[in-house]
């Protein structure tokens, strides 16, 4: 290593930060280093086993699979060796000097500076190979790529800079070499470092090995053992846990298994481990987190399981075994129908594989279900974090969409508490007697929803109903027509009839019409193109008028969606319902000044707006009619 062919270069600036970041906020749980490495080593030889399929030539010499984890307490170091796929000199510079993540940049904006939270929101985005620094003040790697004839050296303190160079490596894998901070040096002992590894990584498939620990019984044994080769013993079990019997495998394997998998800091929320032999063969073993990734939003971001054909890693995030709406699943699965040499294009067009995914899609289903049933309060917990992803369901899962309707859970008029804590299977249960529908309201916010003026009348009846204020419910009850011989109806969308067999409540509505036509064609005159419709309705009791959506009209919550994301949208007009018996309307019929009459007019058809969440398209003409009549009121 010459001064003349090493190169210095700065970090990233997303590195930068989470390195600091991790240094500091994960200190309390500094063992996790030797996790992430021995699984990055782990799925570096998945990956060259995979390529030697490919190119059998890449096989020679390589031997036997192994993880060599060594230690030196005298120079206080930790070396990590694998004989995997390796990294060329580019690799090193894209891997370790940057953070390959998609929206690395939008997590560290999340980001409070208090310790605590920012080490709970490391979890969500997975530590590797930067964890080195939580224990090392100086890192080395040496690393040559299978196939290649170079290896490159790469340095660094995990401040601003590191170093590339050329290196010399027998064969092809990494070797990580972490120099202990002196606050660290409890890594320097045989001992300790053997137990992490049963810890965190006795399921690995592959043989982490460590030197036999044989004390010499002289200083002339002592000096002939130094000179003698080392001998080197498996530390952990090296059985991929996915293959054994989920009797043999203790909830604490699977967990460590969960943070190997998914790199995650966190324990999982639950897990099933599921055998299937038969017209296809495979094993899977899927995990729901307790957090959610930081980037779950991002549609297009990498998700998926870990795919193995036959024991052998062909791919991380296998994204076709299940859908769009349950992307924050992680696991693992392991088909023996596949061939060795699929692709992402042969997934993508396999009838094997739709029936793997038709499969696994029920088996989380389920597994959410009986969650739902046994351990209510987790499955709370659950449908907080992931509720509103759940919701994308069934407009992408059609065969599935009971089984996920059952699992949805809803805020209602019976507590107007915002928590989603009520499913659809405790609605109807709780339906009045006669009741055909389930209502629902749709809002910007729970707040705005729950004070819909639409609502009064069901208040009054004592009809619960569903209160949705998230993004996607609009969309999400386009998808859930009916549940269990139950329509599923909006409030506010075209006439409403609670009680069609009511006498009293028709001949009402009929007085209405009769009493206020007058009334109507003066509003609609005024009004004009600004509305569908005016008419008189009985849905209010306190309101003086309210916003009533045509039954194939879009509704506003959905409108605003699409408007959002760019896309054109039919044009509809609202309908303007209005309460005869309210003093307000009482007072505009008996208005004999016209002009007087068109800013009344204008103002409730504003309120009617404002009350349903919408914004106003004209707001400076709303504050100029209100503070005219103001000031009449006030003259007056």
């Amino acid at each position: 290593m010459t001064a003349a062919t090493k190169q210095t270069m700065g970090f990233q600036t997303e590195a930068k930060k989470l390195l600091h970041l991790m240094i500091h906020s994960l200190y309390s749980n500094r063992e996790i280093f030797l996790r992430e490495l021995i699984s990055n080593a782990s799925d570096a030889i998945d990956k060259h086993r995979f390529a030697a399929v490919q190119d059998n030539t890449l096989a020679e010499g390589v031997g036997e699979y192994q993880i060599h984890v060594e230690i030196d307490s005298d120079a206080k170091t930790v070396t990590i060796a694998d004989n995997g796929i390796g990294m060329t000199r580019e690799d090193v510079i894209e891997h370790l000097g940057t953070i390959a993540k998609s929206g690395t940049a939008t997590f560290l904006e999340q980001l409070s500076g208090d310790d605590k939270k920012d080490s709970q929101l490391i979890g969500q985005f997975g530590v590797g190979f930067y964890s080195s620094f939580i224990v090392a003040d100086r890192v080395e790697v040496i690393t040559r790529k299978a196939g290649t004839a170079e290896a490159t050296h790469w340095e660094s303190e995990g401040e601003a800079e590191f170093s590339v160079a050329p290196a010399e490596r027998e064969q092809s894998g990494t070797t990580v070499i972490l120099h202990l901070k002196d606050d660290a040096t409890e890594f320097a002992d045989d001992w300790r470092v053997r137990s992490v590894i049963k810890k965190y990584s006795d399921h690995i498939s592959v043989p982490v090995m460590m030197p036999k620990a044989a004390a010499p019984s002289s200083e002339e044994d002592a000096e002939s053992d130094s000179a003698k080769a080392l001998e080197w013993e498996a530390v952990n079990e090296a059985k991929a846990l996915w293959t054994r019997s989920r009797s043999d495998v203790s909830d604490d394997e699977y967990k460590a298994f969960y943070k190997h998998v998914s790199h995650d800091v966190d324990e999982p929320m639950t897990w099933s481990h599921n055998r299937v032999e038969g017209k296809l063969e495979y094993t899977s073993l899927l995990y729901v987190p307790t957090k959610p990734p930081f980037d779950l939003w991002n549609r297009e971001a990498s998700r998926g399981l870990k795919l193995y054909v036959q024991r052998t890693f062909i791919m991380d995030d296998a994204e076709q075994f299940l859908p769009l709406y349950l992307r924050f699943v992680k696991g693992v699965l392991d088909s023996n129908d596949l061939p060795l040499n699929v692709s992402r294009e042969i997934l993508q067009q396999n009838a094997s594989v739709d029936s793997m995914k038709n499969a696994l899609t029920k088996r989380v289903l389920d597994m959410l279900q009986k969650m739902a049933s046994n351990e209510p309060e987790s499955y709370q917990r659950f449908w907080d974090t992931f509720g509103q992803v759940m919701k994308e369901g069934p407009a992408e899962d059609f065969t599935n969409r009971d089984k996920i309707a059952k699992l949805l859970r809803f805020a209602t008029t019976l507590s107007d508490a915002p928590e989603q804590t009520v499913s659809l299977a405790d609605y109807i249960e709780r339906m009045q007697e006669g009741q055909d529908a389930i209502w629902y309201v749709t809002g910007e916010s729970h707040t705005t929803a729950k004070s819909s003026p639409h609502l009064e009348v069901f208040r009054k009846k004592g009809i619960e109903v569903l209160i949705l204020s998230d993004r996607v419910d609009e969309w999400l009850m386009s998808h859930l027509m009916e549940h269990e011989g139950k329509a599923l109806k909006d409030v506010t969308r075209g006439d409403l009839d609670l009680d069609a067999d009511n006498e009293e409540e028709k001949e009402a509505l009929e007085k209405a019409k009769k009493d206020s036509e007058s009334l109507i064609e003066r509003m609609k005159s005024v009004l004009g193109e600004q509305v569908a419709e005016v008419r008189p309705t009985v849905r209010l009791t306190e309101s003086p008028a309210c916003l009533v959506v045509g039954d194939h009209d879009m509704g506003n919550q959905m409108r605003r969606l699409l408007e959002a994301a760019g896309q054109a949208v039919p044009d509809s007009k609202p309908i303007l319902e209005v309460n005869p018996n309210h003093p307000l309307i009482a007072r505009l019929d008996s208005e004999a000044d016209e002009d007087r009459f068109a800013d009344l007019s204008h103002i409730i058809m504003d309120q009617a707006t404002l009350a349903e969440g919408s914004p106003l398209d004209d707001p400076a003409g709303y504050v100029s009619r209100l503070n005219k009549l103001l000031l009449e009121m006030s003259a007056g």
